[in-house]
């Protein structure tokens, strides 16, 4: 049966399917977890900074690993990369559910990133690699599908969790998806690394100095954007902390140009599709990622929803990302990406700009159209921007650079949650309330106004970003676009 599976002409889907359990998963475990945020508080008798870290925490450490584990998968094998981790993810859940303390929590939680550092970047790299290059868009769109789907399912799925049985099982429903995606990817991915992967007694050695300054840079720039809004953005300790990332950027730059084994080769960035696509991206998400973020916060302690029906106000906006990523991914393939990019930015724009004339008594009416306006233009965006920039590289680089992607979307997130989180709290300092996410039911008229300057702030990185996907250049279709490094051949299995 696994043999006639391996040689089947619709072996790629079958990968696909395979990875997408534990990419679902991923990202039904961000929608759960955020949605089950603000009821922590009271059981782990704390306040709301303090439980951010469940998020931060997480999100911070597989920004760390991500580099070095997508480095890794290319020179060892993505199945085996991906495997582990994905046994780690699940050993992670499972402790953070029967945490007993808020503390514990964060800890587990941070376990579960080390297992979503492994799988981020090899699952998609294994994917891209299973789908020949003209249909790389149209993978890139199902992705977006996975993710979409998984975005309805976890503040959905999560609030009903939350409600009926607590926050615990936002964690626990993990277990028996992890098992059941780890099951499919031992019988369908085969044993043989993508095209051009080092061959054993070939392997270049691992880059552990380049990947010890990359985890320096990321953990001092992360925690200084997540603190510098109670310690104060001049502080001894937050500039302290900026230093230092200048210093470990600067250290790992010098380190990579020169040695002969990279852990990232930044002459990719020379590659004007690769550049522009990265920073485009990193504008989407440093844009996009504060309005999910605050939206449960509004729903909850302003408009006074329960958690399972915030779960379902944000139902329709994830199904609207599910549909137009596939969208286009194909229309990307067809008639370039430039367009597509540009369209689908400048739509997530326009969503925040609406969404930032909020006031304490608005209606879902207000609510729900921009939040599908933005989640279907990012949905659009995403598919046709990766398409781009994975156009750009050579296969045997997918696993760094799918890690790299990923790691930029983590990093833009935190940095998001952190500048709106500050914006927000010191608006509310400004009138007279505790500069805390806790007083939000106290002072929601205040916490309304931060919200609406935060969003407009978070509209104006959206339209930056509209440029810079304008700037990319000629369209090319996917028959013209240059394969660097890359035969014009059926991809291969992956590992």
């Amino acid at each position: 049966m696994r043999a006639a599976l391996l040689q089947s002409s619709s072996y790629k889907w079958w990968v696909f399917l395979a990875i997408s359990i534990g990419l679902f998963s991923s990202v039904m475990d961000h929608g759960g977890v955020v949605v089950a945020l603000p009821t922590m508080p009271e059981h782990f008798e704390t306040d709301i900074p303090t439980v951010q870290w469940v998020v931060v925490g997480y999100v911070l450490t597989i920004s760390a690993l991500l580099l070095p584990m997508g480095r890794l998968s290319d020179q060892i094998g993505r199945k085996r990369v991906y495997i582990i981790g994905s046994v780690v993810f699940i050993g992670g859940a499972a402790l953070a559910g029967t945490s007993t303390s808020i503390v514990t929590l964060i800890l587990f939680k941070a376990l579960q990133g080390c297992g979503g550092a492994m799988t981020q970047g090899s699952g998609m790299a294994m994917m891209i690699s299973a789908f020949p290059p003209t249909e790389r868009g149209k993978v890139m769109g199902f992705i977006m599908t996975v993710v979409g789907i998984g975005a309805i399912a976890g503040p959905a799925l999560g609030g009903i969790l939350v409600s009926a049985l607590g926050w615990e099982w936002v964690f626990f429903i993990h277990i028996p998806l992890g098992v059941l995606g780890v099951a499919a990817c031992l019988l369908v991915l085969n044993e043989i690394r993508s095209v051009n992967a080092p061959q054993d007694g070939q392997r270049t050695g691992f880059d552990w100095l380049g990947a010890s300054l990359s985890t320096g840079a990321l953990i001092t720039l992360l925690m200084a954007m997540t603190n510098a809004h109670r310690a104060g953005w001049v502080s001894p300790s937050i500039l302290a902390a900026i230093f230092g990332f200048v210093a470990f950027l600067a250290a790992f730059i010098w380190w990579e140009l020169r040695t002969p084994a990279p852990m990232l080769d930044l002459r990719l960035f020379k590659r004007k599709l690769f550049s522009l696509g990265v920073s485009a991206g990193f504008f989407s998400f440093l844009g996009s990622s504060a309005s999910m973020f605050m939206m449960p916060f509004y729903l909850q302690k302003v408009l006074d929803y329960s958690p399972r029906e915030t779960g379902l106000v944000m139902v329709p906006a994830a199904l609207c990302m599910a549909i137009m990523g596939p969208v286009g991914g194909w229309l990307s393939d067809r008639y370039g990406w430039r367009r597509f990019t540009v369209l689908g930015m400048a739509s997530g724009a326009a969503g925040l700009f609406i969404l930032s004339r909020l006031t304490e008594n608005s209606s879902l009416v207000h609510v729900m159209p921009a939040l599908i306006l933005q989640s279907a233009g990012m949905g659009m965006f995403h598919s046709a921007n990766m398409n781009s920039i994975i156009s750009a590289v050579e296969r045997e680089r997918y696993g760094v650079v799918s890690s790299f992607l990923n790691l930029v979307r983590n990093s833009a997130q935190i940095i998001s949650i952190a500048v709106a989180t500050a914006i927000v709290t010191a608006i509310m300092a400004s009138q007279g309330y505790p500069p805390s996410l806790d007083a939000v039911s106290q002072a929601p008229d205040a916490f309304t106004s931060g919200l609406r300057i935060s969003l407009r702030v978070m509209g104006c990185f959206m339209v930056v970003g509209v440029v810079v996907s304008a700037l990319k250049g000629t369209e090319l279709t996917q028959e013209s676009a240059p394969r660097i490094g890359e035969p014009q051949t059926e991809a291969s299995q992956p590992d």
